[in-house]
């Protein structure tokens, strides 16, 4: 299904979404916006659970910050005890959505050391897109009012791999993971002729992509949508300043 036609079931859809949780959120108590973390421990980290939404510039520092405990291996490792628990057992806020790679070595809620509660996640190989990923985002930017979405590459992807090979080659993938090949193959084209390695120029371009296609679907409107790189011998994440799209 091209991006037209998924804009078209999601516009579809939307009403349906947001019209099933109204009644929920009202009877959640009111609760005052987070403080500040005192401590270098709690830094990069909610100390409770907000029930108005996190702005995107905040959202975004935290996940700086956490991303730099990881890296640094000083992780504070948040809301993961019993309180929290018990804490989000009835009611969610979570501050961001990450759209990540499926790769077992790039998981969002440890690269970004955050807990229960604080982030969406929607992993497939190659953040590739189809209705349910698109819907899946859709809830958390509509229903939940997330401010932020990321989208999360990382180096050494073997669905860049993949795409490469197809476009060196022509020979596609088979069964369904030809469809993500697909998907990533116009970034490796793009990517052909740039200096460097090829299939990490085509985890960018993919990112940049992916991103461009979120920030410029207005079912998305009021999010900021950002492109980010994992780098995995450091741990760090990179966000890409030109990828920075804010819809109002």
């Amino acid at each position: 299904m091209n991006s037209r036609s998924r804009r078209s079931v999601l516009t579809m859809t939307a009403a349906a979404l947001t019209a099933a949780v109204p009644a929920a959120r009202a009877a959640t108590p009111a609760q005052p916006a987070p403080p500040s973390p005192a401590s270098a421990a709690g830094a990069g980290t909610l100390s409770s659970t907000p029930t108005t939404p996190v702005s995107p510039g905040r959202a975004l520092t935290l996940l700086q910050a956490g991303n730099a405990r990881y890296a640094a291996l000083r992780q504070a490792h948040p809301h993961l005890d019993a309180a929290r628990r018990k804490e989000v057992a009835t009611a969610q806020h979570p501050f961001a959505v990450v759209l990540g790679c499926l790769d077992s070595r790039v998981p969002p809620e440890l690269v970004f050391d955050q807990g229960l509660g604080d982030l969406m996640t929607v992993r497939t190989a190659g953040q590739a897109l189809d209705d349910a990923v698109l819907g899946s985002i859709q809830y958390a930017v509509q229903v939940k009012h997330i401010k932020l979405v990321v989208v999360l590459g990382h180096e050494r992807c073997g669905a860049a791999e993949a795409a490469v090979e197809y476009v060196r080659t022509g020979i596609p993938a088979e069964g369904p993971l030809a469809e993500i090949v697909e998907q990533m193959a116009p970034a490796a084209r793009e990517a052909r002729h740039l200096p460097g390695d090829w299939v990490e120029n085509t985890v960018r371009a993919n990112v940049a992509r992916v991103q461009e296609e979120l920030a410029s679907d207005s079912t998305f409107d009021g999010a900021l949508v950002v492109g980010a790189r994992f780098d995995l011998d450091t741990g760090h994440v990179t966000f890409e300043p030109s990828s920075h799209h804010r819809r109002a």
